[in-house]
């Protein structure tokens, strides 16, 4: 768990986001699913659970009794397992999934970034920029005059005028660039980024990092889904390590990548293994 010494740095800051005790259950349709009659219907919505036993509904505890409190100014990485419940509780802190019991509070609007993010495949990239920064809460004029740092930043352009083409023409990593330049280009109160920085080259790569690091700077707290261990020590000062759907331990990064690597069995090994929901 994390030491005194960063329990007291802590205490001085702002907390921005407070999970106690989050459980987040997903529901997955069984062979029974959709069966019965409108009385049945009825009695789903009155006692659920006993009708989604009923119909077949599959109950799966994704993340289990989560405690923790992120402050302004920190970078977290989130590290784990594939299907430990990682990308699942970023989504529940950004308010895009239900907690069963427990809470989250947040100071500000996360915003969550993905690789799945949406942006409109037949648009071009130029038009994604600006609908994709009015989402993101810049203004118009923000927004043209950010436009050419974003498109640079991204490196799309780098071979060839590739803003101008519609998004389906992107290759997954491309896009993935795109995403994160635009989603870059605000200050943000609390920022989710999920897988966004394992896309691109080693320069997108510390050029995203760097942008971490000033985000942090403005206040704001980053939170980081990664399987690159060295993302997460270039970029992030603290580690959460959920391991099937549980907080395992909570620290300085080093400190929690070491205990880490040595359940894995090494750097990036966790990467290696088929994904599974999480």
């Amino acid at each position: 768990m994390a030491d005194a010494t960063h329990e007291n740095s802590a205490s001085e800051k702002i907390p921005t986001v407070i999970a106690d005790g989050v459980d987040i259950v997903y529901r997955v349709n069984g062979t029974g699913a959709g069966r019965g009659s409108a009385t049945a219907a009825l009695n789903r919505i009155v006692r659920r659970r006993t009708a989604e036993k009923a119909a077949g509904v599959r109950r799966v505890h994704a993340v289990r009794n989560v405690s923790f409190v992120a402050y302004r100014g920190e970078a977290i990485g989130l590290i784990g397992t594939n299907g430990s419940g990682k990308s699942t509780l970023l989504k529940a802190v950004a308010g895009l999934l239900p907690v069963e019991h427990g809470r989250i509070y947040t100071d500000g609007q996360p915003s969550l970034l993905g690789v799945n993010a949406a942006l409109m495949s037949d648009l071009t990239g130029e038009r994604n920029v600006r609908l994709g920064g009015l989402a993101m809460g810049m203004s118009r004029e923000q927004i043209r005059d950010r436009y050419q740092a974003i498109v640079e930043f991204s490196g799309i352009n780098d071979k060839g005028d590739f803003i101008t083409l519609p998004m389906r023409t992107y290759s997954s990593g491309m896009a993935a660039r795109l995403r994160f330049s635009i989603a870059a280009a605000k200050d943000h109160d609390v920022l989710l980024v999920d897988e966004a920085l394992a896309t691109g080259d080693r320069s997108f790569q510390k050029r995203s990092e760097a942008r971490i690091r000033e985000l942090r700077r403005h206040a704001g707290t980053v939170f980081l889904v990664s399987h690159s261990n060295k993302s997460i020590r270039d970029t992030c000062d603290r580690v959460l390590w959920l391991e099937r759907g549980e907080l395992r331990m909570d620290g300085r990064t080093e400190e929690v990548l070491k205990e880490y690597e040595a359940f894995t069995g090494g750097p990036d090994r966790a990467a290696a293994e088929p994904a599974r929901k999480g």
